[in-house]
């Protein structure tokens, strides 16, 4: 037989995810591409609580400020084009009302919390190890919220540096959930504005920082999924990045998408995510003629396969599903 790509061995989870865990997933917005997934199958989890990330002292701040329970006033907040942003969050929490950006942040922050301590999972993406650190504050920012280049110092994090923040961090989560499994992974989306090279340096650093962190732990405490492999190593091609040819395209996404749901889920969620992606694509479903009877008749089975599941599996929450059956029925 003739193989006609590399295969990257995917690893085999100890403790897997299923409907019975609650999972945090905290970084980039590949981050937020596999949280999206698992939110739109039902499955409890919390994405980014303090929006999108990417460099690991920013992701290791936030995880900080969740465990001490940091309360933000609008002394974290600064104003700027005529919003207030917080350097540790992202844009979306950003508003022209600082009262209520701090009720979106410290409200987001509470069921963060929560999650973290009842959560069986953390999922870390790690997206480069460049930080811009503010100049005044000697703080290095979530998100530079477009200031000005100049006030800021754009800097690489080495793996000593990386290592040495993680260490004592991963010891403070074991603390507050000793149940907890780490799971990291490096977006395999380049960061090209740093430079073709830099980038490549960026993410050597995170894979040899992360392979010093699993080396320290049994991998029943941490684990690697290797999205970052996956893409450079079984998708060698242009046609899997997007238009930008820096992120990915939809079908690398579900790929990477398949690859971990393949080794990361129980049995039993394997099964429920087999009846609740033919209603996912049952939602897809454009009739020629929204009024036609056939097509009420068409929404009515899809509905009734989902109470069924309702029965079948009490302990899911499948109101998610239900909303956009509603959305369906009201466009």
């Amino acid at each position: 037989m003739i193989i006609l790509k590399t295969e990257v061995e995917l690893p085999k989870f100890k403790k897997k995810l299923g409907y019975r865990h609650q999972s945090l997933m905290i970084g980039s917005c590949f981050a937020e591409n596999i949280g999206n997934y698992l939110q739109e199958r039902c499955l409890p989890v919390m994405v980014n609580p303090f929006g999108i990330q990417y460099n690991p002292l920013s992701i290791a701040n936030s995880l900080e400020q969740l465990m001490n329970r940091k309360n933000f006033t609008e002394n974290d907040l600064f104003f700027s084009n005529g919003l207030y942003n917080s350097f540790s969050h992202h844009s979306r929490f950003s508003g022209p009302d600082p009262a209520k950006v701090l009720i979106k942040i410290n409200s987001g922050a509470a069921e963060a919390y929560t999650y973290l301590k009842n959560a069986t999972h953390l999922f870390i993406t790690f997206g480069t190890s460049w930080v811009f650190q503010h100049k005044q504050s000697g703080k290095v920012v979530s998100n530079c919220h477009k200031l000005p280049a100049a006030i800021f110092n754009h800097n690489r994090l080495s793996v000593d540096r990386i290592t040495e923040i993680w260490v004592p961090l991963i010891r403070q989560l074991r603390v507050i959930n000793p149940n907890l499994h780490l799971v990291f992974t490096v977006s395999p989306i380049r960061h090209l504005k740093d430079g073709a090279h830099e980038n490549q340096l960026s993410k050597a650093t995170l894979l040899l920082a992360i392979e010093t962190l699993i080396s320290n732990y049994c991998d029943e405490l941490i684990s690697y999924f290797p999205s970052y492999e996956l893409v450079l190593d079984e998708l060698r091609d242009y046609r899997f990045y997007a238009t930008d040819m820096a992120h990915l395209s939809e079908l690398a996404i579900d790929y990477i998408r398949e690859k971990f749901a393949e080794t990361i889920f129980d049995q039993e969620a394997q099964s429920i995510i087999i009846e609740v992606d033919k209603l996912i694509q049952a939602l897809k479903h454009k009739p020629f003629n929204r009024l036609e009877k056939g097509y009420f008749s068409f929404i009515e089975a899809q509905l009734g396969k989902l109470d069924q599941l309702r029965i079948n599996y009490p302990f899911v929450d499948f109101n998610p599903l239900t909303r956009k059956f509603d959305e369906k029925i009201i466009d």
